[in-house]
């Protein structure tokens, strides 16, 4: 009787323990978050406070932001487009793209070939301040 006993909570045993590396193998094996919500997007709705359209000045040169868009992708980079036309009346095309890293709503890029921008994220709404130039978009 007593082995009986004895061979029947081992065998109790082993399926619990089973059981167990089943339940967490399964929750091992679902896949890593490769998406984030900030990820998507954003059009640009105003510089410095005025609406897009706008002209804004910058280092004493007048500009015209005609649009933009700002790209954030869940792998880690982004990329910022902006329409503007110069003082010499030609429109430009001005793409750029960066690397990024967030810390709760903070989003820290490094530029490919030029410095370092933080920028906020709220809701559905990105804010960066470039060079004193504060950038509104939205998704």
């Amino acid at each position: 009787m007593m082995k009986t006993q004895l061979k029947l909570a081992l065998q109790h045993g082993f399926v619990v323990a089973a059981w167990g590396l089943f339940f967490s193998a399964c929750q091992m094996q679902q896949p890593p978050a490769t998406a984030t919500e900030s990820a998507g997007v954003y059009a640009l709705v105003s510089v410095d406070g005025k609406p897009v359209p706008a002209s804004v000045s910058h280092e004493g040169v007048t500009l015209n932001v005609r649009s933009g868009t700002f790209t954030i992708k869940a792998d880690g980079t982004c990329s910022s487009r902006i329409v503007f036309v110069s003082p010499s009346g030609i429109e430009t095309t001005r793409e750029v793209s960066a690397t990024y890293t967030e810390e709760g709503s903070q989003v820290n890029m490094r530029w490919k070939g030029a410095g370092k921008t933080v920028g906020t994220i709220s809701g559905k709404t990105f804010t960066m301040n470039n060079e004193g130039m504060l950038f509104v978009y939205r998704k």
